[in-house]
């Protein structure tokens, strides 16, 4: 079984192997959607049952704290300050995440009122010449009739 993991600019994180039983795990550096791809180099899957489970943990529920504490041999109270680190770094990395979506929400919101703003401009611009054609026509017609 070959497992691929992408990340959200289609660049490979991940490309590993395994046999008959595996697991993996990645940090992804970059906010965004990741795709995991799960192919065979076999290609008689009719031959064989494949049985895949699937368990995706995301953030601080990605630790498992319990053996690390063992590891480690952590104290309960250093566990818990492990944990409570992990989190303060989950909740910047989220404000991090949070900044860089505020950033290109940004961008996008000038760029859509530059365009409003030429948009308008333009509209304006039409309208006076506009304007202007009309009176000039109109004093042109009305000094061939000899109204005026």
């Amino acid at each position: 079984m070959m497992v691929e993991v992408k990340n959200p600019h289609n660049k490979i994180v991940l490309s590993r192997e395994y046999r008959s039983e595996g697991s993996f795990s990645f940090t992804s550096h970059e906010p965004g959607e990741h795709t995991i791809c799960l192919h065979t180099k076999d290609f008689k899957i009719s031959e064989k049952m494949l049985k895949i489970d699937l368990d995706i943990q995301v953030g601080e529920h990605a630790i498992n704290y319990t053996a690390m504490a063992k590891k480690r041999n952590l104290s309960e109270m250093q566990m818990k300050l492990t944990q409570l680190n992990e989190k303060a770094k989950e909740i910047i990395k989220e404000l991090d995440y949070q900044r860089y979506r505020e950033e290109m929400f940004r961008g996008s919101t000038e760029t859509i009122s530059r365009r409003i703003l030429m948009w308008s401009v333009g509209q304006t611009v039409i309208l006076i010449m506009i304007g202007v054609w009309q009176m000039q026509n109109l004093r042109l017609f009305f000094e061939s009739k000899k109204l005026v």
